[in-house]
């Protein structure tokens, strides 16, 4: 399918300091963000919204997984694809990655954690006390707690930006057709 919207090529203004950043940070200016650019208000928001959880308390490994579970469950193969790449890049293991897409890990908290982020997708934020619990027995601080719910809504907003525009994909390919979906 064709992307539903163009890329910014020449940006101008406050578009242009922004991917500027991102190039700076990245190396280079992914589809997502020159598509989303195309409104620098919302880039803008997206970027300090990841700015300022990438200072967060939740260890880099673990919002990729987040990233990667949020992904599958919202059918987003732009983001899939992405985070594998990213999270390939931050050590994790092909396996590792594979069951983060179906919202699984190999590590008991890890999975705790994963669990909290499924639920919050696929009940769209009305998770119950008992969730919140077993998220918290499992070691994670109200911090890290609230920070997964950020996580899940900044992903979230990627996934269907992404799905809706169309985005074309410019990292090595995933597909989430096998994932199971969130109604």
């Amino acid at each position: 399918m064709t992307q539903r919207i163009n890329t910014v090529t020449n940006p101008e203004g406050k578009a242009a300091s922004l991917l500027e950043a991102v190039k700076a940070a990245l190396g280079a200016t992914p589809n997502m963000f020159t598509t989303v650019a195309t409104a620098p208000a919302a880039l803008e928001g997206y970027l300090n919204l990841n700015s300022a959880l990438q200072g967060g308390a939740l260890e880099p490994k673990f919002k990729e997984k987040i990233a990667l579970t949020v992904a599958g469950l919202n059918g987003c193969d732009y983001c899939a694809s992405a985070h594998t790449f990213l999270g390939g890049k931050a050590g994790i293991s092909e396996q590792e990655l594979a069951l983060n897409l179906e919202g699984k890990s190999e590590h008991a908290m890890c999975q705790a954690g994963l669990d909290f982020a499924r639920k919050i997708v696929i009940n769209r934020g009305h998770v119950s006390d008992a969730d919140v619990q077993a998220v918290r027995d499992a070691g994670f601080s109200d911090e890290r707690i609230v920070e997964i719910v950020a996580h899940v809504a900044l992903n979230t907003m990627t996934n269907y930006f992404n799905e809706v525009f169309k985005t074309e994909i410019d990292f090595p390919a995933v597909n989430t057709g096998n994932v199971q979906k969130a109604a």
